[in-house]
């Protein structure tokens, strides 16, 4: 029979990890750290002691900050790559605006934006790549198969599938997030489709 001291040592020291597990624990502390703190406020220690780690055990992984921040992007960032099917061009934008919103909102979305944010130039080239592969062309990817569809059904107009309409959605979004601070409310979402892209988009439309 185990003696009751040495049970208690054991329940009150966290079992080693090593791998896989460590490395998402230390991603996951960065992702904390960043929509807490902030890309300034973010360091290597302060990102060991929330994975409950050593410091080396975090460098030996990512020997910089920026190396670490933009592995922790790549983990975190959400899924684009469904394609909603609601039924008309109206409800598929409403929906994947909903999801935009949401990921804004999440904990790898603030993470993002304190970097996007707080980064000088020259650190923000080095998020660029992770920006455009995991956020920018994804959402255009599914912008455009929305729209495309729409114009098959009749619901778009055939020239509507341009960069200016494609920017139209993402623009409004953080433009309002950013400079106006607005979170974003389904009837927010509802009226920014009623009253801009509807009528941008519809064969009838400018």
């Amino acid at each position: 029979m185990v003696p009751s001291h040495w049970a208690a040592a054991s329940a009150q020291t966290p079992s080693r990890r090593r791998g896989a597990v460590l490395e998402r624990a230390i991603l996951e502390a960065a992702l904390d750290q960043l929509g807490t703190v902030g890309w300034n406020g973010l360091t290597m220690e302060g990102v060991a002691a929330g994975a409950q780690t050593g410091k080396a055990a975090v460098y030996r992984r990512w020997p910089s900050k920026e190396d670490l921040v933009a592995d922790a992007l790549r983990s975190g960032l959400p899924d684009f790559d469904t394609v909603p099917d609601l039924g008309s061009v109206r409800e598929d934008l409403l929906e994947l605006c909903r999801r935009a919103r949401d990921a804004m909102y999440s904990r790898p979305g603030f993470a993002l934006r304190s970097v996007i944010h707080e980064c000088d130039t020259r650190q923000a080239e080095r998020f660029h790549a992770v920006i455009i592969k995991g956020v920018v062309e994804p959402t255009l990817k599914v912008l455009c198969e929305v729209i495309n569809r729409g114009m098959e059904r009749g619901e778009v107009r055939h020239d509507a599938a341009n960069g200016y309409v494609f920017d139209a959605i993402p623009a409004m979004m953080m433009y309002r997030s950013k400079i106006c601070a607005s979170e974003w409310t389904d009837r927010e979402l509802e009226e920014m489709i009623d009253q801009l892209m509807v009528p941008l988009l519809r064969p009838d439309g400018p």
